[in-house]
């Protein structure tokens, strides 16, 4: 699990060092408008997202893969998250996939850098780690978030809910190019 980067973002693991970070991340209220149930509760203290940090530095030992930490290489800064996660379900139907994900502090919004995490992100699921498939699912209202996923080339599926959310599936397969 090297850390590895795009032109203007750095990935790695998440840390204990990244709880501030993601408290902020987190915490906020405009980062979970599209959420609802599918990104579960603001956190409200600190200790939550140390125990979120812990969560995903388990599925790295478990499944060799996770959300990872994502700073502006220019400065360091912690801007959010983004990565894979195997999801073991049912979501939709389907079990035992990856799902691509992202999720970043409001003031990074609107500049390109979601598009740039999920086309690294997909990137690296087929190249480095060479999945067959890869899926992602978003709240239907959060049509920037929908919008980024089909930019990377993911194909739009069908509408579902999950957790109260009316949700859009989308997917991509490897075709080793």
């Amino acid at each position: 699990m090297l850390p590895f980067t795009t032109a203007r973002l750095l990935f790695r693991p998440l840390t204990e060092a990244d709880a501030a970070g993601m408290f902020a991340l987190d915490s906020d209220p405009a980062v979970h408008r599209y959420l609802g149930g599918i990104g579960g509760r603001p956190a409200a203290e600190l200790a939550q997202s140390a125990e979120t940090i812990a969560y995903i530095q388990a599925q790295y030992q478990a499944n060799g893969i996770g959300r990872w930490a994502v700073l502006l290489r220019a400065t360091g800064e912690f801007m959010g998250w983004a990565g894979l996660k195997l999801v073991p379900g049912p979501i939709n139907g389907h079990y035992h996939f990856y799902d691509l994900g992202y999720r970043f502090r409001p003031a990074y919004w609107r500049q390109g850098y979601g598009y740039e995490a999920a086309q690294a992100w997909l990137d690296y699921g087929f190249q480095t780690l060479e999945l067959p498939r890869i899926c992602a699912y978003a709240d239907a209202e959060n049509v920037a978030s929908c919008r980024i996923l089909e930019k990377v080339g993911l194909q739009r599926g069908n509408e579902f809910v999950e957790e109260g959310v009316r949700c859009v599936w989308y997917e991509a397969d490897n075709t080793g190019s």
